[in-house]
């Protein structure tokens, strides 16, 4: 269907229910999809939709009563656009009001779109104007193209029904916080995957990625029943990531190449750690203050000192101290399970958090992978660790830059990655993790998150409301569809829409980096998407091709 060809007329409407639409006769109503993307030409200004609804009408309460036989092609014909008709209900999101010199030129260049200025909805179209499909200029004209050379664009996918790339502006994406969600098995960690992959081609800005599952750093497998893997992002960007392994003996069992061992120790182990970790652990709250007492007396050994404790040594330490002895011994066995994971050490010789600092700011992109220590104890406590030590040298960067007003002394844009998110920004503990300081200052520091959860009801309110960009797979309770439009205007229309995605590779895009919203079919994770994003075809074969090409090679050559 082209731009030309009307779909509809519009019929009835308000600014906030949005607007009806009565199709014309020779439109099927199966031709509509909610999320499809409509555009009103009104008298004076172009209006860019999202569809939201569809049903059908009929003119008389007798043709209800009275249907026509199913055989009866010829009454059905007769009926069809008349008596009976679709309808469907758009959401304006966008609108353009074109200048004289602008409707004056009709046929419109890449250049011409920076001068074009969208603007929020503040009226609607009058009665009967026309509905018409986007053509390729009008979704390039709201989204932008991947090639611009004003803006970090990347393609996250293609409309419903056109083959055109929706561009995500990586400039606005990178500078607050986002998210992704959807339910299990829809696909957001190769969701994940592709926006990281956009960062780092495009230069905006540093990642650092708590792999959970370590599927980002050298291959992961491909979703489906085969058990074909696709690369990481240390295999599509050699020498701009580096892989950090918290468990070195499942990262050499699953032959990932030039990772580093990491280790952390007992004391950089801070309450606010343990805080976090406080459900994992069973710890009470009177445990948690005894450990106020421990630091006070001990400082940053306060851990190690206290596994060294013997019954008898706290009880005299709580005589000494105002301790409580029971909660004292019951937070020791407790602390004690920390002693099982792998790369908690009594003592470090070396600072692994300052190498990755230095990583950071020489523009390296740093996946940390957890192997077999992925349980949420470990992957909690380390993340939090590591990010709370980060987030305090930005903040002496950007205190420093502020000083000295030098560019060379600005920090790297930094999106920090974590997964299980609601663990991290639940209400009740929100308020006490390195994790909610970052959601709510935005850009302050030049730190940002990048969140991915199954279960966004479980974010705090107003960490949700400060998510920046939002990027939803299919969900079905009632409470994460809520919660994804928590801080969005408008957001009662968009419902209908994030219910219907299909299960895979579909995703509802809104928020800071897109101009409106916009269902996608997201793009692909695989030997195109390399070949796209310029993956050269040596790099692109793994060591027996290699080998193969160039004992080809010294056949040609005669040796």
């Amino acid at each position: 269907m082209t731009q030309e060809h009307p779909l509809g007329s519009v019929i009835q409407g308000s600014l906030s229910q949005g607007l009806d639409v009565r199709l014309h006769g020779d439109i099927s109503v199966e031709e509509m999809r909610v999320g499809k993307f409509l555009v009103v030409q009104g008298t004076r200004s172009k209006f860019f939709c999202l569809l939201t609804d569809v049903s059908l009408g009929t003119s008389s309460q007798r043709i209800l009563a009275d249907p026509p036989n199913p055989a009866d092609d010829f009454l059905q014909a007769v009926l069809a656009g008349t008596s009976t008709y679709g309808t469907v209900e758009l959401a304006p999101m966008l609108m353009f009001t074109p200048t004289q010199s602008e409707l004056s030129s009709q046929n419109g260049h890449h250049e011409d779109y920076d001068e074009l200025e969208l603007l929020p909805v503040k009226t609607i179209p009058s009665h009967f104007s026309q509905v018409f499909d986007a053509s390729d200029r009008d979704f390039r004209m709201v989204f932008g193209w991947e090639d611009d050379p004003h803006h970090k664009n990347f393609a996250i996918g293609q409309p419903l029904d056109t083959e055109v790339p929706i561009c995500l502006d990586l400039d606005r994406f990178v500078e607050r916080s986002n998210g992704i969600f959807g339910k299990s098995g829809t696909g957001k960690s190769f969701l994940t995957r592709l926006l990281l992959s956009g960062i780092i081609r495009k230069h905006a800005a540093v990642n650092l990625m708590f792999d959970m599952h370590s599927e980002y750093g050298w291959e992961a497998m491909q979703e489906g029943k085969g058990v074909n893997t696709v690369k990481g992002l240390g295999q599509l960007f050699p020498g701009e990531v580096e892989i950090y392994t918290l468990d070195s003996e499942s990262t050499k069992r699953r032959g990932v190449r030039g990772a580093q061992e990491m280790y952390l120790s007992f004391d950089q182990i801070e309450i606010e750690d343990i805080r976090l970790v406080g459900f994992e652990l069973g710890l009470s709250e009177a445990s948690l203050d005894n450990a106020n007492v421990l630091y006070s007396e001990f400082g940053r050994h306060w851990i190690t000192s206290l596994l060294n404790m013997s019954n008898e040594d706290i009880k005299v330490f709580c005589e000494e101290k105002q301790g409580h002895a029971g909660s004292i011994m019951a937070l020791q066995r407790k602390l004690k399970r920390l002693e099982n994971l792998k790369y908690i050490k009594g003592a470090c010789p070396f600072n692994y958090i300052d190498q990755i600092l230095e990583s950071l700011a020489a523009g390296k992109h740093v996946i940390i992978e957890f192997g077999s220590q992925s349980n949420m104890l470990s992957y909690m406590l380390a993340t939090n660790m590591i990010t709370r030590r980060i987030h305090s040298a930005y903040v002496k960067k950007a205190d420093h830059f502020l000083q000295t007003k030098n560019p060379q002394d600005k920090p790297r844009q930094l999106v920090i990655t974590i997964e299980e998110a609601h663990r991290f920004l639940d209400s009740k503990i929100v308020h006490q993790t390195i994790f909610g300081t970052i959601a709510r200052e935005m850009r302050k520091y030049y730190v940002t998150l990048l969140v991915v959860d199954q279960r966004p009801s479980g974010i705090d309110n107003e960490v949700m409301s400060q998510i920046g960009t939002r990027v939803t797979c299919l969900l079905n309770d009632e409470k994460d569809i809520e919660a994804i439009f928590t801080g969005v205007s408008g957001g009662g229309n968009l419902r209908s829409v994030l219910a219907k995605l299909d299960s895979k590779q579909q995703a509802l895009v809104l928020g800071h980096a897109v101009p409106m919203p916009v269902v996608v079919r997201t793009r692909s994770y695989d030997q195109q998407f390399y070949r796209e994003i310029g993956i050269s075809d040596y790099q692109d074969m793994d060591d027996k091709e290699l080998f193969a090409e160039a004992e080809l090679a010294k056949s040609d050559l005669g040796f």
